[in-house]
């Protein structure tokens, strides 16, 4: 198994620095084709006090959008053609800019995605919807940490295992990482010990499946002591020196999620390495 066409949503300037750092080594190391994705918000009709449409308005905003546009598709063009990458560009328009939103058709022909995490403090308006991206596109996306450097190398992989169908789903969308990595380790947090199951060696059985395709696997099973499952997997990658975190994306109910927030949610605020997740 292998990443033959890979998608690089690029929500803004800096963002897409970030992105293609990521993208393009991989794009090398697996022969893949390249698509980059940015879209520019439709310019809204704007009324005078008189009543009547600022076509100035529209037309400096469009002017605007489209020299943004501009600029991160010599940017993705450049940096693909420098590497010698297969690549195409695709840019989008919609109501609110957001690329990850206009990505979802392509993202879900695509064999990875990969994109920036939320910055809290980036520009206005570079925010993208990242979780519409996972919950919808039905495809794995790689998040880059918006704050830490990233090698796609990814000596060391850690997987979150619980054994649901989301984590089986990331763990084997994450193949070619998993096996071309030096160690992987199969995390569960909590497991239960019961008569079906040793909570000791609750990431037995998908080790062994991984060890057959030549993934070098060890088994670690912990409890979280009652800090929450994400500040425990992030303690674990400080342990391990993990460079790529493996994990399936988890929705709670909507009003569960709202109050208390979740897993998911927080590592995609948190994201101490570069994170492969898949729903």
């Amino acid at each position: 198994m292998s990443y033959k066409t890979l998608l690089a949503v690029l929500q803004g300037k800096h963002e897409a620095e970030r992105v293609l750092d990521c993208a393009l080594p991989l794009a090398t190391r697996f022969d893949a084709h390249l698509i980059g994705v940015h879209a520019e918000a439709i310019p809204l009709p704007y009324v005078t006090p008189m009543g009547f449409p600022d076509t100035d308005f529209i037309a400096t905003s469009s002017e605007i959008n489209e020299k943004r546009s501009g600029e991160i598709q010599a940017l993705f063009e450049a940096r693909a053609a420098r590497e010698g990458v297969s690549h195409e560009w695709q840019a989008m328009q919609n109501v609110s800019g957001d690329s990850a939103v206009s990505a979802l058709t392509a993202a879900r022909t695509s064999d990875l995605v990969i994109a920036q995490q939320t910055d809290p403090d980036g520009e206005a308006g570079s925010s993208a919807n990242l979780e519409a991206l996972l919950f919808e596109s039905g495809r794995p996306v790689l998040f880059v940490p918006y704050a830490m450097p990233v090698s796609s190398g990814f000596k060391k992989v850690l997987v979150a295992w619980n054994g649901t169908q989301q984590a089986a789903r990331a763990t084997f969308d994450a193949l070619p990482f998993i096996v071309a990595a030096e160690q992987t380790e199969i995390l569960s947090i909590d497991a239960p010990d019961n008569s079906m199951q040793d909570a000791a060696v609750a990431g037995a059985d998908i080790a062994t499946a991984l060890s057959r395709h030549g993934a070098n696997v060890t088994v670690a099973s912990q409890a979280s002591g009652g800090i929450g499952a994400a500040e425990a997997i992030e303690n674990r990658i400080s342990e391990t020196g993990a460079d790529l975190l493996v994990m399936g994306a988890y929705s709670q109910s909507w009003l569960k999620e709202f109050f208390f927030g979740g897993a998911t949610r927080s590592l995609l605020q948190s994201m101490p390495v570069a994170t492969l997740m898949a729903r």
